[in-house]
């Protein structure tokens, strides 16, 4: 407990060291272009801000379907915001920042300002993020209907900005929209300086990898804004340098957004294989233990020791053969040697008493992976357990062979059978069969179960090479 403490305070510390240099490296960089106005901060390369327009949108674009990615499995709110606000922030761009330049005209004031608005839009759901908590309800249309009530309201925007074009030019009648574009850059740069604040404040409270990613854009989004602060620019006029700290804030949060979902996938497939592990020491081990405890009850009760010794000596040698293959299935170990013989040993103790015999055929050019043998060895311990309570067979046979391009595993019984007409009945409702059914999908096996009154059952699980 103190090593994951004081690694997620060295965590925590390692990020607010970054964040306070990159803090203080763009301030002094602000500073240095206020204090020399003669640097260059803006270039006159229509292309070069197209391409970076483009890439900035793609990035964008890419950000959104990794959160969307997210919001589809937790259904987080969180999650959701960020890919309605990513999704607008690039459709926007494309369709009025990128698209009026690659049709060959020039980005008209409706179609910058709209564009304008499409980043306010897009920050104030962004840092809408950083604040929100919880799971939404209904995910199933909710990132469709978010993102296009957003888009939704981009188009009446810009349908008023056409019918009041003369407005938008500046004020007072003046054809200088500097006051306006300020007053929208310094709007953008207090919502990043939001998300900022609420991202890091999450990372503080929660050590989430992508809310310190998040931060980190928030924070080169900040001062980008700060840069047309100073020197405020249309939309689509020329290349500047905030332009370029846009570029570099999408390009870290694809980084921070896929280790997120690659985290998330290594954290769910570690929950899962505890949930086998679990599962495996219940379905095995825990009920030869429960034997043991049920014989030395058997024992404080007053049983003879000489009948309750051998059965107490067979259910401890099976429990330590069951723990040797429980080693050998979590295990990355291949070959199938171990796996045959565990199910002979399994088979001698079922059929150890004369009133069950089962023939064994195993070919030994077939090879299991370790999922595989622990997924076959608990179906065949169903199957051959329910041919002993149930069946009154007295001959069952155990085969795993190749047919053709499959692997087969086939159990087959002499035994009472039943009408398989009636497998969507209760009969077929059995745990037992469920279970084994589940365990056959588990590997990607198919499963086939079948019966005729006084013929017996055949159970066939296959297995492609």
């Amino acid at each position: 407990m103190n090593d994951n403490r004081q690694q997620q305070e060295s965590a925590l510390r390692s990020w607010l060291v970054g964040e306070f240099l990159l803090i203080a490296l763009l301030s002094a960089a602000l500073a240095l272009w206020g204090a020399y106005p003669s640097l260059p901060s803006t270039f006159d390369l229509p292309m070069l801000l197209v391409a970076l327009d483009t890439a900035i949108a793609l990035a964008s674009a890419l950000v959104s379907v990794l959160a969307g990615v997210r919001f589809a499995v937790d259904a987080r709110r969180t999650d959701l915001l960020l890919s309605v606000g990513f999704g607008v922030a690039a459709l926007s761009m494309l369709a009025f920042e990128i698209a009026p330049i690659l049709g060959g005209g020039a980005i008209g004031r409706p179609e910058a300002w709209t564009g304008l608005v499409g980043r306010i839009l897009s920050a104030s759901l962004i840092v809408t993020a950083s604040f929100a908590r919880g799971q939404v309800r209904m995910p199933e249309r909710a990132i469709f209907v978010a993102l296009g009530t957003g888009l939704l309201a981009l188009l009446v925007f810009w349908g008023g900005a056409h019918a009041l074009a003369g407005t938008l030019t500046g004020t007072g009648g003046s054809n200088d929209p500097t006051l306006l574009l300020t007053i929208a850059y310094a709007l953008l740069a207090l919502l990043y300086l939001g998300a900022m604040v609420g991202f890091g404040l999450r990372f503080q409270s929660r050590l989430e990898d992508l809310d310190s990613w998040l931060a980190l854009a928030a924070t080169l989004w900040l001062f980008s804004s700060l840069n047309f602060v100073f020197k405020p620019l249309m939309p689509g006029e020329k290349a500047a340098l905030g332009d370029f700290l846009r570029l570099l804030a999408c390009v870290l949060l694809v980084v921070g957004v896929w280790r997120a979902i690659r985290a998330a996938e290594f954290g769910r497939a570690v929950s899962e294989e505890r949930a086998r592990v679990a599962r495996e020491i219940h379905d095995g081990l825990a009920q030869y233990l429960f034997a043991l405890s049920t014989h030395l009850s058997m024992l404080r009760t007053g049983a003879k020791l000489d009948k309750v010794l051998p059965r107490l000596e067979e259910v401890a040698a099976l429990a330590q053969q069951e723990a040797r293959f429980a080693v050998l299935a979590l295990s990355s170990a291949g070959g199938s040697a171990p796996f045959d013989a565990a199910l002979r040993r399994y088979v001698e103790f079922l059929c150890a008493d004369g009133k069950l015999e089962v023939d064994i055929e195993i070919d030994p050019e077939i090879r299991l992976a370790p999922d595989e043998q622990i997924e076959i060895f608990r179906i065949v311990q169903e199957g051959l357990g329910n041919v002993r309570r149930h069946a009154n067979a007295n001959r069952a046979v155990l085969h795993i062979v190749k047919k053709g391009s499959k692997r087969m595993i086939i159990v087959r019984d002499d035994g009472d059978g039943f009408d398989d007409s009636h497998r969507d009945g209760e009969r077929s409702a059995g745990q037992g069969l469920k279970n084994m059914q589940k365990r056959s999908a588990s590997i990607g096996a198919d499963f086939v179960i079948s019966s005729k009154p006084g013929v017996g059952t055949t159970l066939e699980v296959s297995l492609r090479t």
